[in-house]
């Protein structure tokens, strides 16, 4: 992808070969370098079809020390699937030694070089470089994605080896680097599935899914390398709140294993003996978590069938798997809440095109309580809503005739910005608020909506106030947005809770390792959760204008189109069923956006849209 070193040295005509009819594009690992002197960043590679595969040609025989540099470079954005190409640029040892899989350091552009040794043509047998550029992001060993920023500074050495007489490396970089383009040709991001622990749903699937987002390898066969990603477990800022109904220490039966469906869709998975002794339910839960793993990367496996010990375990067609556990993504809401010209609570069919909205059954929609925000239960059956001040928050069932009792909730805050957010429930049937008193600031949880609030830990560094809140379905994650100064982010956060006992009522909950999901933008004024690792945000970078797009939970951008713009925005809800569409309330009042249309006015006089939860 040429924008990763646009304006460096430039490639030399003939550098690829391109066989189209076989999908693979040659990379010469050429580039005009100059044998002195301050070196540039080789070319990054063109855009190509997503079906066409790219592979580095190894050194030519008495290459120049640039040649080296710039050919090893090429080869790292490759799609050969063990880097084999790339280790033909390094010496014997340090082929040996280089592990490429441990880090990927994704800059801003390609690598720039610079040669740290200023004497003549190669008149020496020992080459120092230094690889320079802007961080971006990082993944890591367990192809977990993380947001980087700052200047990457890595050596790189270059020896003229005694026998063959050929320049190769003996100091590579640290894992593999490449520019920001070329990582989005080469990876792309894919959500594994384990299951939520300490956590008990409302209604039967009683396991949530959870989705734990790496970055594969696109064209060097990502269908097995998620199963393998998967069988590891979960990364280890989820792992936690997860667990893995695969037993410790299950792999595919061989290294070389390649998997594929057959003309059935149903994909056989042979795993080794770790795995034979499993029972039916446990399986079960296996099949689910490779189908839902799987669905995600390809929508070409509707059945899996797992084996081991030369025996067949069990199989899992695509409509069981959801019977075994529960996840947002496919749970679609019944109705659209939002709250009209009287402040109180009323709804929508949620797949329908009505504009008529009619008032919830219950105190909520048919009293006289003027509301600011509103939260529904996934279940539906349980409303909460924070008085028009701001000061008071009121649960209620929907339920026609319905009483609303006294307010669960009171914050002093001295003003309304300064006291409630707009509530959440997560998947246990709790519901989660932040008061923003300047002088008691909380993030607080109500179980099952009642009762006195208990206190929910955040991390000890967490500096700024919270001003919107966000359970995500699987009830382990939750997305918080933080002001301070001027400045305001979206950040991921772990929900855990302490087992203790007869106590388990009162147990301790808590947050952390909270994580930016926008670390582009300098304000985040909406946000909701649009898939299982997915949030739809509004928001502004410095300097800029309001935009609405999605991102990731860990702070990648995902592939497909942002949302169509609309002017105004104010509020922003999504569902995590893909199939809804996106709601906001602007300007304009109630909108909503179907998929692959415009935005449409549901109704003029409405505020505070909210799917369940």
């Amino acid at each position: 992808m040429g924008a990763d070193r646009e304006g460096r040295a430039r490639r030399t005509p003939g550098r690829t070969v391109a066989y189209a009819a076989c999908g693979v594009v040659l990379l010469a690992g050429c580039a005009s370098m100059p044998d002195s002197g301050d070196l540039r960043g080789v070319e990054s590679t063109p855009r190509q079809d997503t079906q066409v595969r790219v592979f580095a040609m190894p050194p030519r025989e008495d290459a120049s020390s640039s040649e080296i540099v710039s050919g090893f470079l090429e080869a790292l954005t490759s799609d050969d699937p063990d880097y084999e190409t790339a280790r033909k640029y390094l010496t014997t040892e340090a082929a040996r030694k280089w592990l490429p899989r441990q880090a990927t350091t994704v800059l801003a552009d390609g690598p720039g070089v610079d040669i740290e040794h200023l004497g003549g043509r190669e008149e020496t047998d020992s080459l120092s470089y230094t690889l320079t550029g802007t961080k971006v992001a990082t993944v890591d060993a367990q192809q977990s994605y993380a947001p980087a920023s700052g200047d990457y500074s890595e050596p790189m050495h270059l020896t003229r080896e005694k026998k063959s007489k050929q320049w190769r490396i003996d100091v590579p970089p640290r894992g593999v680097v490449m520019g920001k383009s070329d990582f989005q040709r080469n990876y792309m991001s894919v959500d594994k599935y384990y299951f939520a622990t300490n956590t008990q749903l409302g209604a039967s699937p009683h396991t949530a899914a959870v989705a734990d987002p790496v970055f594969v390898r696109r064209n060097v066969d990502p269908m097995t390398q998620m199963v393998r990603s998967l069988l590891k477990g979960p990364t280890s800022w989820l792992d936690p709140v997860a667990r893995s109904s695969f037993p410790t220490g299950t792999a595919l039966k061989d290294d070389d294993t390649t998997l594929t469906p057959n003309d059935q869709n149903r994909l056989t998975v042979p795993l080794n003996d770790k795995a034979a002794r499993v029972g039916a339910a446990q399986c079960d839960e296996m099949a689910a978590q490779l189908l839902f793993t799987l669905q995600n990367l390809t929508p070409t496996v509707d059945e899996v069938q797992l084996e081991a010990g030369d025996r067949h375990l069990c199989e899992l067609r695509e409509d069981q798997a959801e019977e075994v556990a529960a996840r947002g993504s496919v749970q679609r809401a019944t109705y659209l809440y939002f709250l009209d010209d009287k402040h109180r609570l009323v709804r929508l069919a949620a797949a329908a095109n009505d504009t008529a909205p009619d008032p919830v059954p219950g105190a909520l929609g048919e009293g006289e309580t003027q509301l600011k925000s509103v939260a529904v239960s996934r279940d539906e059956d349980m409303a909460a809503g924070v008085g028009l001040d701001g000061k008071n928050l009121y649960v209620g069932a929907l339920v026609s005739g319905g009483p609303l009792g006294e307010p669960e909730l009171t914050s002093a805050g001295p003003s309304a910005d300064e006291r409630l957010t707009a509530p959440s429930w997560d998947a246990q049937g709790d519901l989660w608020v932040a008061d923003r008193d300047p002088r008691n600031p909380r993030l607080l949880l109500l179980k099952e909506g009642v009762g006195d609030p208990l206190v929910v830990k955040t991390p000890p560094g967490l500096e700024g106030r919270i001003e919107s809140v966000r359970v995500a379905a699987d009830g382990v994650r939750i997305a918080l947005v933080v002001q301070q100064g001027e400045k305001s982010s979206l950040l991921i956060g772990r929900i855990e809770r302490t087992e203790d006992g007869k106590e388990a009522e009162r147990s301790a909950v808590s947050v952390h390792e909270l994580r930016s999901a926008t670390p582009e933008l300098e304000e985040v004024t909406a946000m909701s959760w649009a898939g299982d690792s997915r949030l739809v945000v509004v928001g502004r970078e410095q300097g800029g204008v309001q935009t609405m797009r999605y991102v990731q939970v860990d702070g990648s951008t995902p592939e497909g189109p942002a949302p169509a713009a609309l002017s105004g925005v104010k509020e922003i809800t999504a569902s995590e069923d893909a199939r809804l569409p996106l709601i906001g309330y602007s300007e304009d009042g109630i909108v909503r956006l179907p998929s692959g249309a415009q935005w449409q006015k549901v109704v003029t006089d409405g505020t505070a849209p909210v799917y369940p939860g």
